[in-house]
């Protein structure tokens, strides 16, 4: 099991504390450090001192970190025109030295849409988008330096694009789907994805979407392998009371229903862990609710990560 971290600093955090828990997961051993895309938060706060953009953080901490790999759970399309995103993501590659994940969904969070004053749509229309800006950002990313990228679609036009620049992973970055949609999102894990994430889903319910996306793949004939991870907050403590204490930050009014937890000490969380291991997750992301409790990631990077790798 491949063990990140995943961030939310729509929460409200600097860039300085992003980058700082970034340096400190590098050093102690973690893949990958990943983070929210959104505007607002969803629980009850002012979110101070406000949102910071997904791909200029990245961008910054590609230049500032040498090994852990970088990325989004998830981008969200409505945010961005997959031209404008395809060149981003490419540029950030560059600047990491090919270390980019790229996730991308659908968005879901309309409150944010209007804060800003970006389109949301409907269910239906944020999944034809989504599928969209696949296409087009896979296929800027996948043509051949010196030829050029046309694409005709319902909701995006690129004419003779030159698809510059060039992602250093060819054809790209690895591409993260996720969600619980029974339908449409499997099918699109399938034609796109190397990896599909659940986001803070129980375990039966997991085993169950983990078989669709597989179905999915059957009927497409998809023969590349597809990496399946699941996303989880956890609150470990060296004592039970530790983790109680860890824990009780984690609960608090949302937009969000109630959420899974992984929680208890280094052996416990690593028995959790494994029964998500055991229906086929090789990498989970876990959440770090507290920015600043470091302390948290040395006992998981000490306790818990030997155990998994």
């Amino acid at each position: 099991m491949r063990v990140c971290i995943f961030t939310e600093p729509h929460r409200g955090a600097t860039y300085d504390q992003l980058l700082r828990a970034a340096l400190h997961a590098e050093a102690a051993g973690y893949e990958g450090f990943f983070r929210a895309d959104h505007y607002l938060p969803m629980h009850a706060s002012d979110g101070f001192p406000g949102p910071t953009d997904s791909w200029v953080t990245l961008g910054a901490m590609a230049r500032e970190t040498t090994t852990i790999r970088l990325g989004t759970l998830l981008t969200c399309a409505t945010f961005r025109h997959p031209a404008v995103t395809a060149i981003s993501v490419a540029q950030v590659d560059q600047m990491s030295g090919g270390r980019i994940d790229f996730g991308l969904g659908a968005g879901w969070f309309g409150r944010e849409h209007s804060a800003y004053g970006i389109e949301f749509g409907t269910p239906r229309e944020r999944f034809d988008v989504l599928e969209e800006q696949l296409e087009v950002i896979t296929g800027l990313w996948s043509t051949p330096v010196g030829e050029r990228f046309s694409h005709q679609g319902r909701l995006y036009r690129l004419d003779e694009a030159p698809a510059l620049p060039k992602p250093v992973q060819q054809p790209g970055p690895p591409v993260i789907l996720g969600g619980r949609g029974k339908r449409r999102t499997p099918e699109l894990a399938a034609r796109f994805a190397d990896e599909f994430n659940l986001p803070f889903t129980r375990l039966d319910q997991s085993e169950v979407l983990y078989d669709r996306v597989r179905e999915a793949c059957e009927k497409q004939g998809r023969t590349r392998p597809l990496t399946l991870s699941i996303g989880m907050a956890v609150a470990c403590g060296r004592t039970e009371a530790e983790a109680r204490n860890r824990l009780s930050t984690m609960h608090e009014a949302s937009a969000l229903p109630d959420e899974p937890t992984i929680t208890g000490t280094p052996a416990q969380v690593v028995e959790q862990i494994e029964q998500y291991a055991a229906i086929g997750a090789t990498r989970i992301y876990i959440r770090m609710r507290d920015l600043d409790d470091l302390d948290h990631l040395d006992l998981l990077a000490a306790e818990v990560l030997p155990r998994l790798t």
